[in-house]
């Protein structure tokens, strides 16, 4: 038996990199896991892969309703759910003045809410479970800036903001919220990135998607003393300069 044998959890964006690597590991540990996302092909494959009682649901995370629809959907099929992890994201390039005010808009309705949404429509759920835990998976730029991600970086930052007010108002209930702040991860967001990107990092070295999985893992299993916490992977690099430039070398 694992030690999530009789948990239900949704992963969104659950076809891509990250949220594939965070439903493998948590069915893994006995997850019953629901793969939401609007790619219904890699979603659907995805969940045959996992066995089990692991289903597939076509989830667009700016839909209120397209949320009410997939939490009922697990109910029903699995039971209430235990566990949220918020993953799906997009992010558009550009700087203020050449990003329009839809694509602004349309970052932020992912990306930030999206994950309100979500959170919104599972709270229900999680009291009929007992309580749980919700991970909102912010990013890097939820803890510092980049320059021509605007919209990126305040979604990720609000996500920052709501994940703490939503651990404060779920807390009576047993449900526990954190943020997970991962840097550079070789996913498809970053094929077109060379290994000179990291190369500053203290661990110069891209991320991995199950290394975020095994995050996720822990603040479900581990963390049980931590909510409104940020839990962040960025290869060391909020840590400060390279040696050399501190030492002026």
């Amino acid at each position: 038996m694992g030690r999530l044998s009789e948990q239900v959890a949704i992963v969104t964006g659950g076809a891509g990199d990250i949220g594939t690597a965070v439903a493998h590991t948590l069915a893994a540990e006995g997850a019953d896991v629901v793969v939401a996302d609007i790619r219904d092909d890699e979603g659907a494959q995805l969940a045959a892969e996992l066995g089990g009682r692991a289903l597939f649901t076509h989830l667009d995370v700016t839909g209120e309703d397209d949320w009410q629809r997939a939490v009922a959907e697990t109910e029903q099929a699995l039971g209430p759910v235990s566990v949220l992890v918020n993953n799906a994201g997009i992010i558009d390039w550009g700087t203020m003045e050449e990003q329009s005010p839809a694509s602004f808009r349309r970052v932020l309705d992912v990306n930030l809410t999206g994950a309100w949404l979500g959170m919104r429509a599972t709270a229900p759920s999680l009291r009929r479970a007992g309580g749980g835990v919700i991970v909102n998976m912010s990013s890097l730029a939820g803890l510092t800036a980049y320059a021509g991600v605007g919209s990126y970086a305040a979604g990720k930052w609000g996500l920052r903001g709501l994940t703490k007010a939503a651990a404060l108002e779920l807390a009576p209930d047993r449900v526990r919220v954190c943020s997970v702040h991962p840097g550079a991860i070789r996913t498809r967001m970053t094929a077109g990135f060379g290994d000179a990107y990291t190369a500053a990092q203290p661990i110069p070295r891209f991320g991995k998607p199950e290394e975020v999985a095994r995050m996720v893992l822990f603040i479900v299993t581990d963390a049980t003393f931590s909510t409104g916490s940020e839990f962040v992977m960025d290869g060391g690099i909020l840590a400060g300069p390279p040696s050399d430039l501190a030492s002026g070398d």
